[in-house]
C-alpha cells in the first residue's frame, strides 16, 4: 500500500509550545502586545499620509492600565482597528503576520518599513499570564462594526458584535493566579522601562506626581504643590534616529544620562547611520574604563525599530568592542521567531564589519585632527585598540597608525615613532629592537633608574592585557622584543655582546654560588654567577620571560592554551653579579656563618625589590637589618 499526503500542523498542537515555551521569560508579553498597539497606530498614521484614511487622528498614544482588584492588564490603543474577519484572519491563523501584509501592500510608499511586527505570534504571548483574553475592536474602514474576541487559552474562540465606538483595539488580558507580580505597578513601569523606553508611540502608564511652582510665600520664595500628570514611560524621538548634523555635545551627552545614570561623561562617540546594503542605526559612547572588564560588559543595546530587544550583542558588535556603551538599531538582524535573541547570518556578519571600520575611522581621525587631545585620552582608549589589535586583523591594519605606547616620563610615541626613537640605542647583537617596559612603575623604579642611566627608554604596560598584547606585537613586529624591565640584568636584557669578565675564578665561582645555595635553601630558585658590571646590583632575582609573561596572560584569561602555567610553582633565577664587591667580601669572611648571613641579606634585598619578600622572611630581614645598623 502506498500513500501520499501533506503532513498538517494544527494549533492542538502548536498552542501550548507557543504559551508554554516559545518565550523564554514571561515578561515579554508586555513587549509584544504594546508593539502591536504601536504597530497598529503607525499603520492608521501612514493610511492617513497616503490619504486612505481621511478622518480625525485624535490621541493616538498608546494606553497601559492595571486593575488588581479585577485582576486584569489592559494595551489600548487608537490605531487602525480591526473588523470580525480581520480578527479571524490575524488572530486565529496564527502566524499570518498582518504587519508583513502590510509592509508588502504599501511596500513603494517609502515608510511602510516602520512597521514593527514580523512574525504574527507575538499576541499570543498574552496567554502566558492570562487565563483568558479579550479583544475589543472597531476598524479605521468607515462603516465598519465593532468586533469583539474571546478566548480561554483552549482552541476555542468567540467573536461577538463589540460596543467600542471610537477606532482601535484594547485587549485585556484576565491574569492567572500563578502571574499575579504583573498586577503590581512597579513591576508593569519596570517592563515598560526596559522595551518600551523608546517606542515611537506615545505609551501611557497612568498617572505620576510632579511638583509645579505655585505662587510664593510671605518672603517671596517660591511656593510648589503635586499635580498629578500623565505617566509617559518612553521618549518617542530619541537621538539616534536623527541626523549628526541636527544634534549638538550636549544632546550626546544627555543621552548618555539617559542611557547611563550614574556614570562618568564619555569620553566620545560615533554615530551610526547607513541605510545599505543593510539598515543601521544607533550611537557608540566610549566610555571611562574602570578596571573590572565584566561590569562594563553588556552594556550596548539592540533595538529593532526603537523597540528593546536585548543587550547580549557579541555577534553584532566584535568582542573588543563590547567595553562600549550606546545603542543599536537595526531591522535588519535576524531575530528568532520570539524576537528575543539573534540568528546569525551574512547580515550579521557584514554588520559587524561596519562597526568595526567605523571605530577604527573615528579613532584615526582623532589622531590626525586631535592628538593631543587623543593622547591624553590614551589610558582609557588604548584598552579597546590593543583588545582590537589582538583579536581582529582588520582593525589591527588600521590601528597601527593610531596605537600609542606611551613610557614612564608620559611621553606618546606611535609603534612607528617608537621603532625609531630606540634603534639606535636599543638594538641588540642580532638586530632586533628591544622594548623595556614597567607593569607597575613605583614597585620597579629602581630597575626603571638603572635603565635610564644607560640611556634606555622604558614603556610603562600596566593595563589587565597588556601581557596578551605584547606577545601580538613581538609577532607583528619579527625583529622586536619586549621585556619587562626589572626580567633580567640589563646586560641581558639587551645584549650588545659587551658582557664584563668575570673576576672570580673557577673555584671562587663555585664557593660563591654555593654559600648562596646554602643560604637560600629552596628548590624555587636556581642560583648562578655571572660577570656584570660592579656598578650593577649584587644580586639580582628574576622570573624566566617566557613563563612569567604566559602565567600573566593566564591570570587575565586566555593564554593561548597555556593554562597549565597558571598551575605550575614560580620558580626563579638568582643572579649572583660576581663582579661587585660584596661578592668578594663574602669569600674572605671568616666565618661560614657570617657568609651565609651576608649572602642571606643580599638575596632578600633582591627579593625585596621585586615584591617578594614577606611574612615571616620579611620581619627576619628587617630584624638582621636593624642589628647590622647598630654595629
Amino acid at each position: 500500500m502506498q500513500e501520499k499526503g501533506t503532513i498538517s500542523i494544527h494549533t492542538e498542537n502548536i498552542f501550548p509550545i507557543i504559551k508554554k515555551f516559545l518565550y523564554s521569560d514571561h515578561e515579554i508579553f508586555l513587549r509584544e502586545l504594546v508593539s502591536n498597539a504601536v504597530d497598529a497606530t503607525q499603520k492608521v498614521k501612514r493610511l492617513a499620509s497616503l490619504g486612505e484614511y481621511t478622518g480625525d487622528l485624535g490621541e493616538t498614544r498608546v494606553e497601559v492600565s492595571v486593575n488588581k482588584k479585577k485582576k486584569t492588564i489592559t494595551i489600548s490603543d487608537a490605531g487602525i482597528g480591526m473588523t470580525a474577519e480581520e480578527i479571524k484572519k490575524y488572530i486565529n491563523q496564527i502566524a499570518f503576520s498582518g504587519a508583513t501584509e502590510f509592509v508588502e501592500k504599501f511596500k513603494d510608499a517609502g515608510d511602510a518599513k516602520e512597521i514593527i511586527g514580523k512574525f504574527g505570534l507575538g499576541f499570543y504571548s498574552a496567554f502566558m499570564v492570562a487565563g483568558k483574553v479579550e479583544i475589543d475592536s472597531l476598524s479605521y474602514q468607515e462603516g465598519a462594526a465593532p468586533a469583539k474576541w474571546i478566548c480561554d487559552g483552549s482552541t476555542e474562540f468567540e467573536i461577538t458584535e463589540g460596543k467600542r465606538k471610537t477606532r482601535g483595539t484594547t485587549i485585556t488580558l484576565h491574569v492567572n493566579d500563578d502571574s499575579e507580580e504583573f498586577l503590581e505597578d512597579f513591576r508593569i513601569q519596570q517592563i515598560l522601562d526596559k522595551y518600551a523606553k523608546f517606542l515611537p508611540i506615545e505609551v501611557k502608564f497612568g498617572e505620576k506626581d510632579e511638583q509645579v511652582e505655585d505662587g510664593t510665600d510671605k518672603e517671596g520664595k517660591p511656593k510648589y504643590k503635586t499635580v498629578k500628570k500623565d505617566n509617559i514611560i518612553n521618549n518617542t524621538d530619541p537621538i539616534w534616529t536623527k541626523s549628526p548634523a541636527d544634534l549638538t555635545d550636549e544632546d550626546y551627552l544627555n543621552f548618555y544620562k539617559e542611557l547611563y545614570p550614574f556614570s562618568e561623561d564619555p569620553l566620545f562617540w560615533i554615530h551610526l547611520n547607513v541605510d545599505y546594503p543593510f539598515e543601521l542605526t544607533g550611537i557608540l559612547y566610549f566610555p571611562k574604563l574602570k578596571n573590572d572588564f565584566e561590569m562594563q560588559k553588556n552594556k550596548i543595546q539592540l533595538y529593532s525599530r526603537q523597540v528593546f530587544i536585548t543587550d547580549e550583542v557579541k555577534d553584532v558588535v566584535p568582542e573588543f568592542l563590547m567595553l562600549l556603551h550606546g545603542i543599536i538599531d537595526s531591522p535588519d538582524i535576524p531575530l528568532n521567531v520570539s524576537r528575543s535573541y539573534l540568528q546569525s547570518d551574512g547580515n550579521v556578519k557584514k554588520i559587524n564589519s561596519y562597526i568595526t571600520k567605523k571605530v577604527a575611522d573615528k579613532l584615526g581621525e582623532l589622531f590626525k585632527k586631535e592628538r593631543e587631545s587623543y593622547e591624553s585620552k590614551w589610558d582609557d582608549i588604548g584598552l579597546f585598540v590593543k583588545y582590537g589589535m589582538i583579536s581582529e586583523e582588520k582593525f589591527y591594519d588600521k590601528a597601527k597608525d593610531f596605537a600609542l605606547v606611551k613610557n614612564v616620563d608620559g611621553k606618546c610615541f606611535t609603534i612607528e615613532e617608537y621603532e625609531k626613537h630606540i634603534e639606535a640605542n636599543q638594538t641588540d647583537k642580532d638586530k632586533n629592537k628591544i622594548w623595556l617596559y614597567a607593569s607597575n612603575p613605583a614597585k620597579q623604579d629602581s630597575f626603571i633608574s638603572a635603565a635610564k642611566d644607560k640611556g634606555y627608554d622604558v614603556l610603562v604596560l600596566d593595563s589587565p592585557i597588556d601581557s596578551h598584547f605584547v606577545n601580538h606585537m613581538e609577532q607583528q613586529l619579527k625583529t622586536t622584543q619586549v621585556k619587562r624591565v626589572d626580567a633580567d640584568n640589563l646586560n641581558k636584557l639587551i645584549d650588545k655582546d659587551e658582557k664584563p669578565e668575570l673576576v672570580l675564578n673557577d673555584e671562587q665561582k663555585e664557593s660563591l654560588k654555593g654559600v648562596f645555595e646554602k643560604a637560600i635553601d629552596s628548590k624555587t630558585y636556581t642560583v648562578n654567577v655571572d660577570g656584570l658590571s660592579p656598578n650593577d646590583a649584587p644580586v639580582t632575582v628574576t622570573m624566566p620571560e617566557f613563563m612569567r609573561r604566559m602565567k600573566e596572560m593566564q591570570a587575565t584569561g586566555g593564554g593561548g592554551g597555556f593554562n597549565m602555567f597558571g598551575a605550575m610553582p614560580d620558580n626563579y633565577e638568582v643572579t649572583v653579579n660576581g663582579n661587585h664587591p660584596l661578592a668578594d667580601k663574602i669569600l674572605k669572611a671568616d666565618a661560614e656563618e657570617a657568609q651565609g648571613g651576608l649572602a642571606k641579606q643580599a638575596f632578600d634585598l633582591a627579593l625585596l625589590s621585586q615584591g617578594l619578600l614577606e611574612g615571616k622572611d620579611l620581619t627576619d630581614f628587617i630584624k638582621r637589618s636593624t642589628e647590622i645598623l647598630g654595629k
